[in-house]
């Protein structure tokens, strides 16, 4: 009876050990993400939603992330939500950055989201963004504009093209 009892006990106390030998070897697959595809209309919950997930696939080590976006320029309030966006960024940026930050730029209007940029970074102080990464979601022409306005600051320049 003590054999048994004992061979019970081996077996109920080795089983856990081999349960985690098992989860060693099992791999799980990657995980392809599809490709993303911006809105054709200018519904600004669609471009919200496609801004947010661009943000999202290149947010990797950003600890505070920042999205400044513009709604539909022919829209009711364009100017008044613009000058909103840009007072907010132009604060943001006087401020100076803080490493492991995400500034994003980006909607349905890229040459205005450029303008946004360009003018939030006016005012930034030479080297004032180490550390901080600017994310430039919009069409190649725009880009370089942003790029040249962001420089200076000393932050890192990604762009995203809007496809």
């Amino acid at each position: 009876m003590k054999s048994t009892t004992r061979l019970l006990l081996i077996a109920c106390l080795s089983l856990p050990l081999l349960a985690a030998c098992q989860k060693e070897e099992a791999k799980p697959a990657e995980v392809v993400e599809a490709p993303l595809t911006a809105p054709t209309t200018t519904d600004s919950a669609a471009w919200d939603k496609y801004l947010t997930e661009v943000v999202k696939r290149n947010i990797e080590g950003a600890t505070n992330v920042y999205l400044y976006t513009l709604p539909d320029p022919a829209g009711p309030d364009f100017q008044g939500e613009y000058d909103r966006q840009l007072e907010k960024a132009k604060t943001d940026v006087s401020r100076g950055g803080v490493e492991g930050t995400l500034l994003a730029f980006g909607s349905q209007n890229s040459a205005k989201s450029a303008d946004l940029a360009v003018a939030a970074f006016a005012g930034a102080q030479a080297g004032s963004m180490n550390g901080v990464r600017v994310l430039f979601i919009g069409a190649p022409a725009d880009s370089e504009r942003v790029k040249a306005a962001v420089a200076p600051s000393g932050a890192k320049f990604e762009f995203f093209e809007v496809k």
